[in-house]
């Protein structure tokens, strides 16, 4: 197993602005790290990633192991050669996603037997498996794997599901040897007791960094407010935060408050193929009329290829006709946007500001279009 450097640099009130060291570079925090599930965030390139300012990003070892293999990647170089990506690479367990196929899956101590939403083929996935994966995917990151129950669900299967977490956690860390790092999840739904055991039990295997899964699953949008708020809490001070698959913005900027560092979503690059751009003066929907003859950037604070090049009229136009280069630049500035708020919300901490940072984003984001 490898080593991860973490350290605080600023603290104001409960948010913290760190660092993280791993072998392939370091990460300023709070980062957002853009989802490439199958080894590619859709439509852009590694470079074009990296000039958004990314400093890490995930991929999915579900879809990896199922197409091209992990073997196949291990033999290639790994998946950081495989993707041309130098930087860190954080990798889920797979649990997600094979969670997410209900019809298609059963779960027992062992593991989960499933079927492939490619092909039918069935496949068992257990916490050694993940291990296997990962580490031949050469994870800079990786985590365990966990059960993380839709919402809403009884307590009774929710606490089933923490104490298989614990088990299976248990099981990575002794199975795992990979070339980087190992985290665990805490899961628990809505119930705060079962979030503080399931902490609990993943704190005494004294692992490099924490994740919290099961958020933003299915529960009303107050649930999940309540989950973030006090789930960082939960976790050790001197040990990374990564609050997993939450991605509005003004859920990133509440999870900064309470003491996240780590976050991911395909939101901003579903989002931007959707022709939903996200700026400072609120959502553009890019395909509205009163944008057809709109000559200003998209953003004028953003200082992205796609603000810096091109008008709302043809980034309108683009989207109308269906062209892939629509795509691309929507996603290009829709990075921007999330890791320039987390930029901010880094200087706003260092500055000791952050609520003052926090109220002016509220009202930002409040601004559902921004019409010319």
């Amino acid at each position: 197993m490898g080593s991860l450097g973490f350290r605080i640099e600023a603290r104001d009130g409960s948010s913290r602005a760190g660092r993280m060291e791993t072998s392939r570079g370091a990460v300023d925090t709070p980062a957002f790290m853009p989802v490439g599930t199958a080894g590619t965030v859709k439509g852009v390139t590694p470079e074009e990633i990296a000039a958004c300012g990314a400093q890490i990003i995930l991929s999915n070892t579900y879809h990896l192991y199922l197409r091209p293999g992990h073997e196949l990647i291990r033999d290639l170089g790994g998946l950081h050669r495989f993707m041309n990506w130098p930087g860190p690479i954080l990798t889920d367990s797979g649990g997600f996603q094979v969670f997410s196929l209900a019809a298609l899956r059963r779960i027992d101590d062992e593991g989960v037997r499933f079927r492939s939403h490619i092909d039918g083929s069935t496949h068992l996935l257990t916490p050694e498996k993940s291990m296997e994966i990962q580490t031949c995917l050469g994870s800079d990151i990786a985590m365990a794997l966990d059960e993380c129950p839709a919402l809403p669900a009884a307590r009774e299967e929710i606490e089933e599901a923490v104490n298989r977490t614990g088990r299976w956690a248990r099981r990575c860390r002794e199975s795992y040897r990979g070339p980087g790092v190992l985290f665990g999840i805490v899961q628990g739904g809505e119930h705060e007791d079962l979030r503080e055991r399931s902490a609990r039990d993943l704190i005494e295997l004294d692992l490099p960094g924490y994740a919290v899964g099961g958020v933003s699953v299915g529960e009303p949008s107050a649930a999940v407010a309540a989950t973030i708020a006090r789930s960082a809490g939960l976790l050790p001070q001197d040990r990374p935060r990564y609050l997993m698959g939450v991605g509005k913005p003004a859920d990133l900027v509440a999870a900064v408050a309470a003491g996240f560092d780590l976050f991911d979503c395909v939101l901003p690059t579903r989002n931007a193929r959707n022709g939903t751009l996200f700026t400072s003066r609120g959502k553009v929907n890019i395909k509205r009329a009163e944008y057809r003859a709109d000559k200003a950037p998209l953003d004028e604070r953003c200082a992205c290829e796609t603000c810096r090049n091109y008008s709302r009229a043809y980034l309108r136009h683009l989207f109308l006709c269906g062209e892939i280069l629509s795509s691309r630049l929507n996603t290009i500035h829709n990075l921007t946007y999330y890791r320039t708020l987390m930029s901010r919300a880094r200087e706003a901490i260092e500055r000791g500001v952050f609520e003052t940072f926090r109220r002016e984003f509220a009202a930002e984001d409040r601004a559902e279009e921004a019409p010319p």
